[in-house]
Order: C-alpha cells, then structure tokens, then sequence
C-alpha cells in the first residue's frame, strides 16, 4: 500500500473517532475512488499515481465551485469547498510562481526545445514534478508563453 494511501486510511478512522461527518466523508469519497481504479485496473496504485487522482479531484472541485457560484447556489458551493479544503490536505505544497518558472525553464533546457513542436517533450518533464502542486492546464499556458518568444 501507498504512503499516502495509508495515510488517508489513518486518517479515515481518526475522522471516525472524532466523529468528523464532514471531513469522514470527503475522506471515504477518496478512498472509494482509488478503490475504484485499483479494482478496474487490477493493480496497486503507487503514490504518485494517488496524487495524480487526488489533484483530479481537487480540480474537479474547483469546477464545481465556479458553476455553482454562477448558479447562485451557495449551498452547494460551499460543500465542495469543505471538500476541496479536505483533498489539499494531502497534497504536496503549491509551486510559487518562482518555482515554476525556473521548472518550465529548465525544462525546456533539459529537452532542447526550439518551438512549439517540442511542447509535448517539454510537458513531460516537467508533469512528474508538477502534479499536485500545480495547475497543468496554467502551465500548459506559461510553456506555451515560453516557447513561442
């Protein structure tokens, strides 16, 4: 088992005993979707793989806030910020726009990249070191800024 899998299992009966509906909840929906994919893909997820499912999660949550603060339903916008506040906590900590940029450069030095084509040779640098600690859609953008000057 994964540490941070472990760690959400501990986590899980901590919330229980502390009788934490909220913060239980959010924590089964987790583990029911890594449970989800280790049954459907047959295997045993790795931590970095956790991670990556966890920030899927996260982003689906921002997503859902936006639509639900555009529908005017503060109800529901507000569960999925419990929710999104409960999954951030077993992510890594956010890049600063430093860190990130120095990623995307040495990037594109590790990869040779001359323009635009080598985008995908770049995204894949630097997705291993990002995940969960970042927007890939907000980097996608600042690799594409940084390639086409």
């Amino acid at each position: 088992m994964s540490v941070l899998k472990k760690r959400i299992t501990e986590e899980m009966k901590d919330a229980m005993r502390a009788k934490d509906k909220q913060r239980l909840g959010t924590i089964r929906l987790i583990l029911a979707e890594l449970k989800r994919i280790e049954v459907d893909e047959r295997i045993e997820l790795d931590d970095a793989r956790v991670l990556a499912v966890l920030d899927k999660m996260s982003k689906q949550r921002r997503d859902s806030i936006a639509q639900y603060d555009a529908a005017d339903r503060k109800d529901l916008a507000d569960t999925e910020r419990q929710e999104l506040e409960v999954i951030q906590t077993y992510l890594p900590q956010p890049l600063t726009t430093e860190e990130l940029t120095q990623l995307i450069e040495d990037a594109v030095t590790a990869s040779g990249a001359s323009g635009m084509q080598d985008m995908g040779k770049v995204m894949a640098i630097i997705k291993p070191q990002a995940q969960g600690r970042a927007d890939m859609g907000a980097i996608s953008g600042l690799v594409k800024a940084s390639l086409t000057k």
